[in-house]
């Protein structure tokens, strides 16, 4: 929170903004944000395509309430819609594939930025560490914002957050805690598709990063091969929150 509100007030800013998608990292961030500048400072929006669950949306919406913020509901499946037309007539694409489930993204990165343009907020980043070490984020999409505010947390970490926030009462509706977590970019997509199991990569992340160990395990070397081939993402990533021992971002003088 300390963090949060120092550097958005630092640059100028009052007011905070980010796409509500249900998930636990948004969940969280949103709860820092409103901790931080009070709900009338904090604007939420739920940005659906037709991938996006209605559960996706009915608990986004019970923690919009419970944080007393009206949740604003914008469809990009328009503009999804356009652009891959035009794209795939462009490219001669014949089928659904990664580029699809990155213009997802990167057009609600573009909603989210022309907010901010408008309003004068910034946008807040919602990506974890573990995500970020595996490069499992959008550049341009997801990724944009003005500070990743839980940049230096793992996905346990994040959980712990939320579990904290629900110490006293169920402000975190549990059903973002307990559903698997999913970008929600394709069909049935989860995270565990395309990642190891939270619990081993987060062990993994700490290993290798924060503790700067040997790889030793199939996960940790894994998850070596991708911090290489993935660090020009982090580059571009937005200023990250640093409260660990070893934080992606500025000071982390490692070489693309």
């Amino acid at each position: 929170m300390l963090g949060l509100k120092d550097f958005v007030q630092k640059t100028g800013m009052t007011k905070v903004h980010l796409g509500l998608s249900g998930g636990i990292d948004s969940a969280v961030v949103a709860c820092l944000a409103v901790d931080a500048f009070g709900p009338q400072n904090v604007r939420l929006f739920a940005l659906p395509t037709e991938f996006n669950l209605s559960e996706s949306f009915e608990l986004a919406s019970k923690l919009a309430k419970s944080l007393r913020i009206d949740l604003q509901t914008i469809s990009i499946q328009p503009i999804y819609e356009k652009i891959r037309e035009v794209l795939d007539k462009a490219f001669d694409v014949k089928q659904f594939q990664l580029m699809h489930e990155n213009i997802q993204s990167r057009i609600r990165g573009l909603t989210m930025m022309a907010y901010s343009n408008l309003q004068g907020s910034m946008l807040l980043t919602t990506g974890n560490k573990s995500e970020y070490a595996t490069g499992y984020a959008t550049l341009y999409g997801d990724m944009c914002g003005g500070l990743a505010v839980i940049g230096d947390l793992t996905k346990k970490q994040v959980y712990d957050l939320a579990k904290l926030y629900n110490k006293e009462y169920e402000l975190i509706p549990v059903g973002i805690i307990n559903r698997p977590p999913t970008a929600e970019l394709r069909p049935n997509q989860k995270d565990q598709d395309s990642l190891p199991e939270y619990d081993k990569l987060d062990q993994a992340v700490v290993h290798l990063v924060e503790e700067r160990k040997e790889a030793k395990n199939q996960t940790e070397k894994w998850l070596l091969e991708v911090l290489d081939r993935t660090e020009f993402k982090r580059w571009q990533a937005p200023p990250i929150l640093k409260i660990s021992e070893h934080s992606f971002g500025r000071g982390r003088r490692y070489p693309i």
